[in-house]
């Protein structure tokens, strides 16, 4: 096949991807609460037309994706709607799940959750404590002691080898700029007794009223945003693999703080290369599950869209491009036909063609409720049938 180019994050240009057997990808999923808007939709089948080109050349493809199924915003909205958080998370992974397989995206080799990985993480993050690279601060106002931190200025001393992590490295930002961002995205600049404002969490210890694990010297408590996708991706791909994949909005401090955790714990980048999709946007304003303003896909299908037009109008949009949706201009509105003539939205029956590499692909539903942990089975998805196109002849990407 023809080289794969594209736009690397963290190299900050355009870049070939190394030919290999075996590429590998971990793609972060979603937060199970508001599953699934526009947003996500886009960055999905971005990644999914990488996936397709590197399967229908032939190449044998590891796919890692996780689910943040216990994290503040779940448990907020579980607590303002009434449901039960583990109820919450079920259904919104099931809607996702039969959102991707409507927009015929492939299914990851592993679709793991944070719940099932905290046996994983809690060693992990014991580690860092050891290697100096992690510290716990003291509650104020009624707060327990004992959440752990990341120390990112201990973490970028670590090493001077060339590929060590250190704050900037994948995003490339001024740390005024991160500090804006770490507080819009899940951050606490502000909590008293870090080293650094822009310290991440590595272990939230034990509330009353929230869920928690046994965290061996950590206490019992439940992880971080960040080291989760880590410890994953560590698990079940190899280090570095080769792309690390997710909107523009996890780029800081998502898949930088993620990349320190990495390099700190095993000596090696996390991936070797980070690309990320665009942001959508609804009437000129980004979609986002605080503003209320998501156009799902699921709602979508329910007015009758096909979704092979949801996924083409995603497609008419250059992966990294900022784009919006608007009502009025729709891409989905249908032209009419002239009078005796065949609807225009009549679908296009493809035969399946069994000689296609990719052939067989489907998501399937591995994350289920199960008390007091919801734990999904391990393994690979299953494959069943679908039909595949073919990769762009270009290989530019």
């Amino acid at each position: 096949m023809p080289a794969i180019r594209l736009f690397d994050t963290a190299a900050g240009r355009e870049v070939e991807l190394e030919p290999e057997a075996r590429p590998s990808m971990y793609v972060c999923g979603i937060t199970p609460y508001d599953a699934t808007h526009m947003g996500h939709a886009a960055s999905y089948v971005a990644f999914d037309l990488l996936n397709r080109a590197w399967r229908d050349a032939g190449k044998n493809v590891s796919y890692v994706q996780n689910v943040t199924d216990v994290d503040d915003p779940l448990l907020e909205r579980a607590t303002a709607t009434g449901v039960d958080w583990q109820d919450l998370a079920a259904s919104q992974i099931e809607l996702f799940q039969t959102d991707m397989e409507a927009l015929n995206v492939l299914s990851p080799d592993h679709y793991v959750g944070a719940v099932e990985s905290i046996g994983l993480i809690v060693p992990e993050v014991e580690r860092l404590v050891s290697l100096g690279l992690a510290y716990t601060v003291k509650g104020t106002n009624g707060e327990p002691d004992g959440d752990v931190y990341y120390d990112v200025e201990a973490a970028g001393k670590q090493s001077v080898a060339p590929g060590a992590w250190s704050l900037g490295s994948i995003s490339g930002l001024p740390e005024s700029e991160m500090l804006e961002l770490f507080a819009e995205r899940g951050g606490d600049p502000g909590r008293a007794g870090k080293r650094q404002a822009l310290d991440p969490l590595l272990w939230r210890v034990a509330r009353d009223g929230e869920p928690s694990w046994p965290g061996g010297s950590l206490g019992a408590g439940r992880p971080g945003w960040h080291i989760e996708c880590t410890v994953i991706a560590q698990k079940y791909l190899p280090s570095p693999f080769t792309v690390q994949g997710g909107g523009s909005d996890l780029i800081f401090p998502h898949h930088e703080m993620g990349a320190g955790h990495a390099f700190s714990l095993a000596g090696v980048p996390l991936a070797r290369h980070f690309a990320h999709a665009g942001m959508v946007g609804l009437d000129g304003e980004k979609m986002s599950k605080s503003k209320g303003n998501l156009v799902l896909v699921s709602r979508l299908r329910a007015a009758g869209e096909d979704p092979a037009a949801i996924r083409l109008a995603i497609l008419a949009h250059h992966y990294r491009s900022d784009w919006s949706w608007t009502d009025e201009a729709s891409p989905l509105r249908k032209p009419t036909s002239p009078p005796g003539a065949a609807p225009l939205n009549t679908p296009l029956q493809v035969p399946p063609n069994p000689s296609s590499p990719t052939c067989g692909l489907r998501w399937r539903l591995t994350l289920t409720r199960r008390r007091p942990l919801p734990r999904p089975p391990g393994g690979p998805a299953r494959r069943t049938t679908a039909v595949l196109p073919p990769a762009p002849p270009t290989g530019t990407w």
